[in-house]
Parts: structure tokens; sequence; C-alpha cells
């Protein structure tokens, strides 16, 4: 007797009641499933961007918009502050690095953000065509700007207003690519980085309020009457974080936002949805076991007299037991396949929507470690669901199935 053949044959024979239970485990399994995969990528890249910046001052505003915006460049700034004030930190015992940042402009949706070659230097941005910007109005571009715009070495552009391609063209002055960064999966990938001197040269010549100046020394001598958008601290010791921002915050017109806090709150806020979805797909699975639980007690039922004649020809109760037990297992496995399918599907449109609107991808298909143990808690309901109905194949009286028929 093979009982593989049998029970294909069952699950065929009952079409809608396999579609439905296996496909509420394909719902349950696949959201999960893509919930551990978001979890795990936006943490690898919120975690990776973050690492080193011990401190982000700017604007007074939301500090979650400035954290945002400074480190990850996926929102609004808060406003300016005077390059003076930033210049000032670097003064302090306990501060170590200031990494200054001007943004405004983009192209084609990318940012255009001038800074310092530190800035480089802390996301260990390697070059690997060109060199690194060294004049006013060169930029050496992330290797996703490059693949998206097409733009090589020499090739010249003009910025727009704004962070998207919507604003106003700075057509009178153009910047011309010096380099192209190696891919290195950080922020620095969608950047156009610039110096400090090329942002302000574009706003001062299209305001025309007076000839733009060029500036060719490091960021400690230029003009202390110019503003940056914000700029990235790390402190020396502890000792920083604990007397810093307080000082900030109380006697400048800046303000201090400090990134773990600030992305921990961002996660903690999306954990309630994400537990809220995690808790729903696990009720959708528990609903699939009760349906596969369901559908093999009607079908049992229903054959009894199927199974009383395959006994009464030499079959064994055990082996329609796990015969029974297959079906569950074989349902069990389609839905655990079909949801990791699913969830790899829902993870390369989330992907696409996140390049589309901030030049972020999750792009890691592989298998995850947990999806290991989810595989073997869909083989337990499967097998639990359909145990259950089949112990009764052990109750089946022989002859009084056959003769009732």
């Amino acid at each position: 007797m093979n009982l593989l053949k049998i029970s294909i044959a069952n699950l065929k024979e009952k079409k809608l009641n396999s579609f439905l239970s296996a496909l509420l485990l394909t719902l349950g399994i696949g959201m999960i499933s893509l919930l551990l995969l978001l979890n795990k990528q936006l943490d690898e890249q919120f975690r990776r961007n973050i690492k080193g910046i011990d401190l982000v001052v700017g604007a007074k505003g939301s500090p979650l918009q400035l954290i945002l915006s400074s480190i990850y460049q996926i929102d609004a700034p808060t406003g300016n502050v005077p390059l003076s004030e930033v210049n000032s930190l670097r003064k302090n015992p306990f501060v170590k690095t200031v990494i200054p940042l001007s943004m405004g402009d983009s192209y084609q949706g990318f940012r255009i953000v001038g800074t310092t070659p530190k800035y480089t230097e802390h996301f260990q941005a390697k070059v690997a065509q060109g060199h690194l910007y060294n004049a006013s109005m060169e930029v050496t571009i992330g290797s996703k700007v490059a693949r998206n715009t097409g733009l090589k070495i020499g090739d010249t552009f003009s910025s727009s207003h704004g962070l998207d391609s919507e604003g106003d063209v700075h057509g009178d002055r153009k910047y011309v690519v010096k380099g192209i960064f190696e891919p290195n999966g950080s922020v620095v990938d969608q950047l156009i980085l610039t110096r400090l001197s090329s942002i302000w040269d574009i706003h001062e010549h299209a305001e025309e309020n007076h000839e733009a100046e060029k500036h060719t020394l490091g960021p400690e001598h230029e003009d202390e009457d110019k503003q940056v958008t914000s700029a990235l601290v790390q402190f020396r010791n502890p000792m920083g974080l604990m007397t810093i921002p307080r000082q900030i915050n109380e006697n400048t017109s800046m303000q201090a936002a400090l990134p773990s806090i600030e992305i921990n709150r961002l996660f903690s806020l999306l954990g309630v949805g994400i537990e809220t979805l995690r808790a729903l797909a696990l009720v959708i699975i528990i609903i699939a076991g009760a349906s596969v639980f369901i559908s093999l007690y009607n079908s049992l039922k229903e054959r009894k007299y199927e199974m009383a004649l395959m006994l009464s020809m030499g079959a064994t109760r055990t082996k329609l037991f796990l015969m029974l037990l297959l079906e569950g297992l074989m349902l069990a496995i389609i839905g655990f396949v079909a949801g990791i399918v699913l969830s790899r599907v829902g993870l390369w449109l989330f992907s696409r929507a996140a390049e589309q609107d901030f030049h972020y991808s999750v792009r890691q298909f592989g298998i995850l470690p947990e999806e290991i143990y989810l595989f073997f808690a869909a083989l337990f309901i499967g097998l639990l669901a359909a145990a259950l109905p089949s112990l009764g194949i052990y109750k089946l009286n022989i002859s009084r199935t056959l003769a009732e028929e």
C-alpha cells in the first residue's frame, strides 16, 4: 500500500478544504516570515548607519526628525544653525569629532550633502573610480546614484532646490563628478557628497547677494558667519554624553538629539504594530490548524466505509493512522513553502517601494534561523491537527461499519 499516493489522492478529492487549510497556513507563515525579514534587515540598516555617532546637533524641532534627516537622510531637516556654534563644540575636551552637514539640494531625488572628508572616513566609504572631491562644485557620488542616474567621471549636472526632483533647478552653476564610491551598504551609497563651500556658493549665487566665494581650507577655517544644517558628534568618553547635550539645549540656539534614544523610541513605537501583526499571524495559523482538524475529522466520518474496507483487506490501523497524519504533514509543508515564497514576494515589493521613496533596499532573501523554528512549528501544528481526528481509526468497528453500508 503506497501511503503517499493515497494521501495525495485524498487531498485532491477534497480540493476546497485542502486549499483553504493550506491558504490559511500560507498567510500566517508568510506574515510571520515577512515580519522577521523586515525586522532583521531594518534593524541592521539602522544600527549600521548609527554606529559611532553619539550626538546630532541641529535647529530646534523634533529630535527624531533631526536624527532621520541627518543620519539616515529620510526626512526633511529641521532648519539651519550657525557654523560658529557648531565649531565651538570642537573646543570641548569631551568631543572627539564634529562632522558638519549642509543639505537642501538634490539631483533626480538623490540628496546633495556638503560635508568634510571625515564623513566618508566615518562610514568607511572607499572611492572605486576617480578621487574624492577637493574643491568647490566637485562631487563624489554613491554607487546607487551612479547606477540610477547614469552619471560618470567628468559629467556635470545642475542641482534642484529641495530634497526631491520637483524643485527649481540651479542652472547657472554646475557640479562636476570627480569620483564614485564603492558600494558599502551605508547611507553613503545614495548620497552626492561635496564640500560645504559648494552648498554655500550655489545659494549665494542664486540669491545674488554677493559673488560666490571659493573655500579651499579645512572646516576649522570656514567663514564663521555661514550656516550648516546639522552636525554629527562623537565623544571621547561617556562624560560627554552626561554633560554636553544639556549644555547645548540650554545655552545655544541648537538642539542636541541622542541617536540611540530616538531610534530605540522609534522601534518601540513600531514594535507595537509589529507585535500586533505577529499576534494576528499566530491567530491565522491556529485557525489553519483548526481547519485541518475539521477537514480530516469530516473526511474520516465520510470515509468510514472505505477505511473499514481497507482494514478488512489487510491494512493495519497504524498504517491508516499514518496515512491521515501524512495528509496533515503535507498540508503543513505546502503552507510553509508557499508562506516563505509569499514573504519573499512581499519583501521584494517593500524593497521596491523603499528604494523608490528613500533609496534604501532590503534584499536579503535567504532563510533565517528563526524560519527553521517556524518550519518545525508548522509541522507540529499539522501533526497535532491531523492526529486528534485520526485517533478515531482505532475505535472503528469493521463489521458494524461494513454492515451499515
